[in-house]
Order: C-alpha cells, then sequence, then structure tokens
C-alpha cells in the first residue's frame, strides 16, 4: 500500500528570470515556482543557501531582477493527484465573495477568520484556494497585500506581474495614481472625540518567544499615521469610526485605536477584553475591523473602485447596539 504522497525533484534546476517575472520577492516565487511545498521548507532551503541567485546566497526579501538566474536544489513536492487541500464549501463561498475580476486582477470580500495564506500550522489561505479555484491561472496569482486573518473585507489578488507590480508601486505612492485609497470600518470602545482626527505615532514589531508577533508604539519604530473619521456613536459605549491608514504598518489600525484609548472589539492582541465580551454576548464573535472599500488607478486607465460588506454577524450587532 502506497503511503508517501509525494516525490522528489531529483534535479537541481536552473530558472532564468524574465522581465515580466522581475520584481516579486524569491521567497514568493518559489512558493509559487515549487507548487504545493510547505512555506517552512521554503525558508529552509533559503536560510541554508540551498537556494542561490547568479550564484551567491540571497534573502527571502531579496526581489528578483530580469537576467537573473536561479539554482533551485531537488525538494520534495506533493504528487499531482494528492488530494486537494481546500472543501468545496470555501470554494464556492469565495467565488461568491468576489467583488471585481478582470484580465489581470482579482479583488474578494474576504471572510474573518480565513488567513490570507498558509503556513504557521495553517494548511491554506485564501492564495492557495484561489489558485485551486482558477487551476489554469494559478502559476500567475499572487497577492496584492495582506490582511490579517481576523479582519475581512476588501482582498486583492493579481492575475498578472505586470498588475502586481502596478499595484505595488501604487500602495508605496510612488505608481502613476499617486496610492491606493483604503478604508477599513471597526468598532471602538468608547465615545471616540470627533476632534480627534489622526493618530501620528511610530510602530515598531516584536516577536516574543511564542512566535506571537506583536506591535507596540515606541520612538524608535517606523513613522505610521492612521486617519479616523466618527460615522456612528451608541451612546458613550462605543463607536463606529472609519479609519484610513495613511502608511501600511503590521496590525497599524489596531495599534493606533488602542493609542487613543479606543480599542477595537474582540481584538484578542490589542482589545479590551471586558468590552468584547459584552460585543460577544450580542453575537459579534469576531474581530471588527473590515476593510471596508479600496480605490486605485488602473495600469491601462481608468480607477478601481470597490466596496466589500461587512456581513450578517456584524449587522446585527450593530442593530443590537442601536436599540440600547
Amino acid at each position: 500500500m502506497k503511503t508517501d504522497q509525494s516525490v522528489i525533484s531529483p534535479n537541481v534546476q536552473t530558472d532564468l528570470i524574465s522581465e515580466d517575472m522581475a520584481g516579486q520577492r524569491i521567497d514568493n516565487y518559489l512558493l509559487t515556482r515549487l507548487k504545493g511545498a510547505p512555506r517552512t521548507l521554503i525558508y529552509r532551503i533559503l536560510r541554508k543557501g540551498e537556494v542561490r541567485v547568479n550564484k551567491g546566497r540571497i534573502k527571502p526579501e531579496y526581489r528578483l531582477k530580469a537576467g537573473d538566474s536561479i539554482r533551485i536544489p531537488p525538494v520534495r513536492l506533493p504528487e499531482a493527484d494528492a488530494p486537494a487541500l481546500v472543501g468545496q464549501g470555501i470554494l464556492n463561498a469565495l467565488e461568491q465573495s468576489i467583488l471585481y475580476e478582470d484580465k489581470g486582477l482579482i479583488v474578494v470580500n474576504k471572510p474573518a477568520g480565513l488567513a490570507v495564506h498558509g503556513g504557521s500550522g495553517l494548511n491554506f489561505g485564501v492564495i492557495e484556494a484561489m489558485r485551486q479555484l482558477r487551476p489554469t491561472e494559478a502559476q500567475q496569482l499572487e497577492l496584492v497585500h495582506r490582511l490579517d486573518r481576523d479582519t475581512s473585507g476588501c482582498l486583492m489578488i493579481a492575475k498578472k506581474r505586470s498588475m502586481l507590480r502596478h499595484l505595488h508601486a501604487e500602495l508605496r505612492g510612488d505608481g502613476p495614481g499617486k496610492g491606493v485609497n483604503k478604508r477599513y470600518l471597526a468598532l471602538v470602545r468608547g465615545r471616540w472625540p470627533s476632534q480627534v482626527k489622526k493618530v501620528h505615532a511610530p510602530l515598531l514589531k516584536n516577536n516574543l518567544r511564542s512566535g506571537e508577533r506583536m506591535v507596540e508604539v515606541n520612538p524608535e519604530g517606523k513613522e505610521s499615521l492612521t486617519e479616523f473619521r466618527v460615522v456612528q456613536r451608541f451612546g458613550d459605549f462605543a463607536t463606529l469610526v472609519e479609519a484610513r491608514p495613511i502608511t501600511g504598518r503590521t496590525h497599524q489600525i489596531r495599534v493606533h485605536a488602542r493609542h487613543a484609548g479606543h480599542p477595537i472589539a474582540g481584538d484578542a492582541k490589542y482589545g479590551d477584553d471586558e468590552f468584547s465580551r459584552i460585543i460577544r454576548e450580542k453575537g459579534g464573535k469576531r474581530l471588527f475591523l473590515h476593510a471596508a472599500s479600496l480605490a486605485s488607478q488602473l495600469p491601462e486607465g481608468g480607477c478601481l473602485e470597490v466596496r466589500a460588506e461587512p456581513g450578517a454577524v456584524w449587522d446585527l450587532t450593530l442593530r443590537k447596539l442601536e436599540k440600547e
């Protein structure tokens, strides 16, 4: 009886990077190239120097250039007929959550609780599911940006390298459209003052011994700016705010909201346990942070504008708060 559901690619392989493949990180390239290889394996062969670019060792964040020669060592990969990672129910839900699609881009309304990619004990995320959903385009599909696992809303997935490069330039603020306008909704504790329209506080990332990533306001951190606008008040108990991150730091909105004294409901890392408990008792069993809309210039002209609804749990919880 056959138990080993993997085969070994027996030979060292050499890839030459074309103009269309340039600009992506080596770790992302390998994850796509070595389809099915676990993320831990990718980082191990990079760390050990088994992957070489132009005969030299490189770090995972190295960005490929046209003409680069990549040495790829023999690795263990899933068989072609290995069982699919993602169940049909999740695939159907993602198909129905597509907000926009053209020849170069997909925008989905990511559900809360679904990671954007596999790894760290997760077999799959949105990108693996979308590659399974679009098998003929699987090699080209790449995440344009990320959302925290428990954050819902607008998530962009590029279907072409040219689209990925264009949107990365927009996210950096140096593209032709000079940026991507992203707006989030957040339910926060207490009465957010109307005069507090922005939080400008540097953020520093720390990795704890457990491997958990935490972010804190720290003078030694990177400059970070979030604009806030009050959308709806629920007495002095809670406020629905719109947050616009001007910079794009990890956990930025969550940490800035807490720094302002108004943590987000359902935030296990940076929230207020008692506030989150009360919201949970009203049926709000989720993180109340939602990427509600985004707008960006497209490569061939025209503007992408999409909005995503937060969903039934969010709506029901806010209706209960309105009645109190």
